[in-house]
């Protein structure tokens, strides 16, 4: 299935991966949950995130904090407050920072905590998306406050593109776990 660029398959793709994320969740065994996360031997995992996340708490808090920003985004521009997605001070050159401080932010949040957030926040998210047409979700224009995107196009990189980024990395660490 290629990028959702309609309500139905929005919908249809953000359910399907979050249930493959819970599943590989579910696969992971003691020991790869009691392991830190560690990708620094490979050298094709350059991304700051491959070192920021060190557990599956850190990638479900990141998948849940990125939830949130859609929701109050939607949220604060739907009752006409004009809001950009990233909060001020940042930007698509300095969100990095951003998802370090989500990160610092949930040092003290246990991995059940984190499962309960994400879940409520995918609820939100996926109930949300239930309020908008297609043409609102993927039409250009339709909201001045997107910009030249579509709104269905953030709701996509919150869940499903988002999910796929976190079995990536979970899938990962399970093979380091096997090595």
């Amino acid at each position: 299935m290629g990028r959702p660029t309609t309500k139905t398959d929005l919908i249809s793709a953000a359910s399907i991966k979050y249930e493959k994320l819970q599943m590989v969740i579910q696969s992971m065994t003691k020991e790869e949950l009691g392991q830190p996360f560690d990708f620094e031997s490979d050298v094709k995992k350059k991304e700051a995130h491959w070192k920021r996340d060190k557990n599956l708490r850190d990638v479900l808090v990141h998948l849940y904090e990125w939830h949130q920003l859609l929701l109050q985004w939607v949220e604060a521009n739907g009752k006409g407050a004009a809001r950009p997605f990233l909060p001020e001070p940042y930007n698509w050159r300095t969100y990095g920072a951003m998802n370090m401080g989500f990160w610092e932010k949930h040092q003290s949040t246990t991995l059940e905590e984190a499962k309960k957030l994400l879940a409520k926040s995918h609820r939100d998210v996926m109930a949300l998306a239930e309020t908008f047409s297609n043409e609102e979700l993927f039409s250009k224009g339709v909201y001045p406050w997107v910009g030249g995107s579509t709104l269905g196009s953030y709701f996509v990189s919150t869940t499903s593109s988002h999910y796929e980024w976190a079995m990536k990395k979970i899938k990962a660490h399970q093979k380091n776990c096997r090595k």
